[in-house]
């Protein structure tokens, strides 16, 4: 329930990211709940990305794209307005890149992107 309640704070809130969450929220649930886990599956917010996991072990387009776009958003946004430390910016555009780094590995979903919808 804690991975679930990250993964849903990451849907407002642009520097969380929902994606690992709903993943590892997913993997606990199908271990332990069943019915949570068919919830998550039926979810048209989740739903999707968690079958295009399981089934191929891959992220959409759309999903990486929102991830990156988001992520790059916030975090500059903090980099520029919020922080005053240049060690806390470097930190953080440190950390910035070692999300984008994971979310381009991750390998993205092939023909229709969102087949598991």
């Amino acid at each position: 329930m804690v991975f679930l309640a990250l993964a849903v704070l990451g849907v407002v809130l642009p520097v969380l990211p929902s994606t690992p969450f709903v993943l590892l929220a997913a993997w606990f649930f199908a271990r332990s709940s069943e019915r949570w886990h068919r919830r998550l599956l039926d979810s048209e917010l989740f739903g999707p990305m968690i079958r295009n996991w399981e089934l191929d072990r891959c992220i959409s387009r759309r999903t990486k794209a929102v991830a990156l776009v988001s992520m790059l958003l916030a975090g500059s946004g903090s980099i520029i307005f919020a922080l005053d430390d240049d060690r806390l910016r470097m930190a953080t555009g440190l950390l910035m890149l070692v999300g984008c780094a994971t979310i381009l590995l991750l390998r993205t979903c092939q023909a229709c992107d969102d087949k598991a919808s």
